[in-house]
């Protein structure tokens, strides 16, 4: 089958601008110590490689996504590989220098730019690195964002495993983009593991993540435990089967659409007969507009609440739409 005209288009743009974008990268590094110049010369060039069409599409795919230019993802790399490579030789604290002043910046180019540079660094200055990481998981309000972000978290981790308290906190939040930045590492995790020296941990404390958020009523959320449950399948297909037969059991007996959405979404990583049955005894068990949360960390953040936990309104509008019925 011939690529269609779209594809075409989107590989002459490309072909056209992808030595623009690699010198790009090389070209901002010469300000590395000047970080503020560094993120204008990025931000005038990034501008200069903005696609339209593909800007209009990252819109339409991540609906509320913020200021863009609308860099094409084959492009963007290249000027990450100048950047990083130009850089290279630099202390881990200039390029956090680097990277703070790309996520403060208002275009997510620099944000997902800046992403890779902590990456780099962070086995070297991992608590100025995981600063930046949760200030930019705060922030963070769009899916790719997010998701970007989770390969930066799932290094850490692996380099540090006592951090997956990083994630275990995040559970808890009223942010439904931080909750997600937890389902979404963990599906992360095997992929960065590339010694595979950590599999078994990764699905223990995975599958423990998971459970905290099971049932949790945003979409983007359960988004990232299916993501995470697939992947973590291909390591334990036999712990992640014993997961969703539990948690169909319990979506069936409660109703529970929020849960059965995301055993439907895994099912088929796992054996195929198994997945069957899984589908069957779910037939007719459905997402409901409006319905709240039943996750585990939803009770948690409810019996916070219940303890007199300042929260401010906005976020208290959002816990309130995650908490179980009482």
């Amino acid at each position: 089958m011939s690529p269609s005209a779209t594809t075409e288009r989107a590989r002459a743009f490309v072909d056209a601008h992808v030595a623009d974008a690699r010198d790009l990268g090389r070209r901002a590094a010469e300000d590395a110590f000047n970080p503020a110049d560094l993120v204008a010369t990025l931000d005038a060039g990034l501008a200069a490689l903005a696609d339209p069409e593909y800007q209009d599409g990252q819109r339409r795919i991540a609906p509320g996504i913020g200021q863009i230019h609308g860099v094409r993802t084959a492009l963007l790399s290249k000027v990450s590989a100048g950047l990083l490579a130009a850089t290279r030789r630099d202390r881990a604290s200039t390029v956090l220098d680097i990277a703070d002043h790309c996520y403060r910046a208002p275009h997510l180019e620099l944000h997902w730019l800046a992403d890779d540079l902590v990456h780099r660094v962070i086995g070297e200055n991992p608590e100025r690195a995981w600063q930046l990481v949760r200030r930019e998981g705060k922030t963070a309000a769009d899916w790719i964002t997010v998701d970007n972000l989770a390969h930066v978290a799932a290094r850490g981790i692996l380099l540090e495993p006592y951090r997956w308290a990083e994630l275990e906190q995040l559970v808890y939040s009223p942010s439904r983009w931080e909750r997600r930045l937890a389902g979404s590492t963990v599906a992360t995790l095997p992929f960065e593991d590339r010694d595979h020296l950590h599999r078994p941990e990764i699905v223990q404390h995975g599958l423990g993540i998971v459970d905290q958020l099971m049932g949790d009523a945003e979409p983007d959320v359960q988004k990232s435990l299916s993501w995470a449950l697939r992947n973590l399948a291909a390591f334990n297909a036999d712990a992640v089967t014993a997961f969703l037969e539990r948690e169909t059991e319990r979506a069936t007996r409660d109703d529970d659409g929020h849960r059965a959405w995301v055993v439907r979404d895994t099912l088929g990583k796992i054996n195929p007969n198994t997945a069957d049955r899984l589908r069957t005894a779910l037939a007719g068990i459905r997402r409901r507009p409006g319905a709240p949360s039943t996750s585990k960390a939803s009770a948690a953040a409810a019996d916070f609440l219940s303890f007199g936990l300042n929260v401010p309104p906005a976020e208290r509008t959002v816990i309130d739409r995650n908490l179980p019925p009482a």
